[in-house]
């Protein structure tokens, strides 16, 4: 097989770093896949209310750590969604690890390409989260709610050309409870030069989002 060189863009998101871009077109309904049946690892639980701590406080502070992103998706799912790709995935470095952090999946199989980012973020109370995802979400016109996934939930899809490749990314945002999930997730193939469907990457990265609430929330049970 001949080997193409790839677009300075996208060889640069070959690298073990965080991408997450986005910008509008609206979305198809979301995946009703049932979850993979592989065993995830299990999040952190609710914080025990402190003696001290008011009520009120105690009753927003839903998770105080942020799980272990790499654990977060059945084997099956990254080989589904990244073919090729390590299924320990790479962590980024975080600032605060305890409250943020994001695991990456990237791979060149044959001449597709896919990416695919979990991240994340434990904020001081369900307020809080509730601020930043309405900032986030604002920021991603054109997409669309995600129903059934944690308290609220949207997905949006930008298509990019550059030096005639297509790149078709995907995000989803997911507030649930005073945490957030974020996953990124994008493609190219190399040899046509186009991009997958709109169809196949929202879904893939809701898929994506389910799992990673799922491990988020397992600790709850």
């Amino acid at each position: 097989m001949r080997s193409l060189p790839l677009p300075l863009a996208l060889t640069a998101r070959l690298a073990p770093v965080a991408v997450l871009a986005t910008a509008g077109w609206a979305l198809s309904a979301p995946d009703t896949t049932a979850p993979a049946d592989e065993p995830r690892a299990a999040a952190s639980g609710p914080a025990e209310p402190s003696a001290s701590a008011p009520a009120t406080q105690a009753a927003t502070r839903t998770y105080t750590a942020a799980p272990d992103p790499c654990a977060s998706l059945a084997k099956k799912t990254i080989g589904s969604l990244v073919p090729g790709a390590k299924t320990a995935g790479k962590e980024i470095a975080s600032t605060d690890s305890e409250v943020r952090r994001t695991c990456s999946w990237n791979a060149l199989k044959g001449y597709d390409y896919r990416w695919l980012d979990v991240s994340f973020e434990v904020t001081e109370s369900d307020e809080a989260a509730s601020k930043t995802y309405e900032e986030r979400v604002a920021d991603k016109s054109g997409g669309g709610a995600v129903d059934g996934v944690g308290d609220a939930g949207y997905s949006v899809v930008n298509l990019t050309t550059e030096d005639k490749q297509q790149t078709r990314e995907g995000t989803v945002v997911i507030r649930a409870a005073n945490a957030l999930v974020v996953i990124t997730y994008n493609g190219s193939d190399f040899e046509s030069k186009k991009a997958p469907s709109t169809d196949v990457v929202n879904k893939g990265a809701i898929k994506a989002a389910k799992e990673a609430v799922a491990a988020l929330t397992d600790g709850q049970a």
